[in-house]
């Protein structure tokens, strides 16, 4: 794992040029393949979370940190756009970034490459919610620190 910062993104769609990015390295499994030989489409979803508590850790807390508080980031929304297929064995790049911050809410950007190819992006939107699932605002020195990370 890696995390670049600024702008390193590369070409093709991704984070504002300011933005802190995480990336990850993933080497594909067979398990996560289909009959077809190539990735199935919910494995990215999981390849994006580790990218975002990635991300976490490297620009902001532990993820585990926000567990200590009783504090959780739910999905509420996900979009992703399959530009090409990854396969058993390739050699994936997962980038994150933070696209916004609001008071109960975070927006996370993604680019997935293989070489410099680019395969996926996507945004994925969370709410802060409690250990029973109500929405928390994030606490002001968290969501703070979170917004001087936007690019």
């Amino acid at each position: 794992m890696r995390s670049r910062t600024r702008s390193e993104a590369g070409r093709g769609s991704g984070p504002p040029d300011e933005s802190l990015v995480s990336t990850i390295d993933h080497r594909v499994g067979f398990h996560e393949t289909d009959a077809m030989g190539i990735v199935h489409h919910s494995n990215y979803l999981r390849f994006c979370e580790q990218a975002r508590v990635q991300w976490l850790e490297d620009h902001d807390q532990p993820y585990t940190a926000y567990i200590d508080l009783g504090l959780h980031f739910a999905v509420t929304g996900v979009q992703l756009e399959y530009l090409r297929p990854a396969r058993f064995d390739d050699r994936l790049r997962v980038s994150t970034w933070l696209e916004a911050v609001r008071g109960a809410s975070l927006r996370m950007g993604y680019r997935i490459t293989r070489d410099d190819e680019l395969l996926v992006t996507g945004a994925t939107e969370h709410a802060a919610v409690d250990e029973e699932g109500r929405v928390r605002r994030i606490p002001r020195e968290r969501r703070e620190k979170l917004k001087q990370r936007l690019g």
